[in-house]
């Protein structure tokens, strides 16, 4: 397990990232997450089963639990699957037409003991999802 902090600044403001990231319009989808299904949600609490692709690019089952607390974030939690263990909060911060992101946390990949390695991992999902958010957003009217 490691831990990592990283930041971002997209280029849409709070409301629209907060209502993106509740995936009410259906364009939430990202390239290593090709399917959720919601199991439960109780309030501002929702786990989900999630089809992912490894590193190795194969299909795997992850479920996660996601406690939202709008609109300035939610923290994450890897119940079951290969990263198991992994938390992490992400923090949106009102910045004018845009929104600062901070994330910190710990993540576990299975098969992973090197801290370096896995901070490395971590690092380039974080930057991948993002990126594919802000081109969403961007899209987005």
């Amino acid at each position: 397990m490691v831990y990592v902090r990283d930041e971002g600044l997209f280029d849409a403001p709070i409301d629209k990232v907060w209502k993106y990231v509740n995936n009410q319009e259906g364009n939430h989808r990202h390239e290593t997450i090709p399917s959720m299904r919601l199991l439960e949600q109780k309030g501002n609490v929702a786990e989900f089963e999630a089809e992912t692709k490894g590193p190795d690019g194969k299909l795997q089952k992850e479920t996660w639990k996601f406690v939202f607390n709008p609109p300035y974030g939610y923290d994450f939690e890897a119940l079951a699957g290969p990263q198991k263990g992994t938390r992490h909060t992400h923090t949106y911060i009102p910045a004018g037409d845009k929104t600062k992101v901070i994330v910190v946390g710990d993540f576990q990949f299975q098969g992973v003991t090197d801290p370096a390695q896995a901070e490395k991992m971590a690092l380039q999902y974080l930057e991948r999802v993002f990126n594919e958010d802000n081109a969403t957003l961007k899209a987005l009217k």
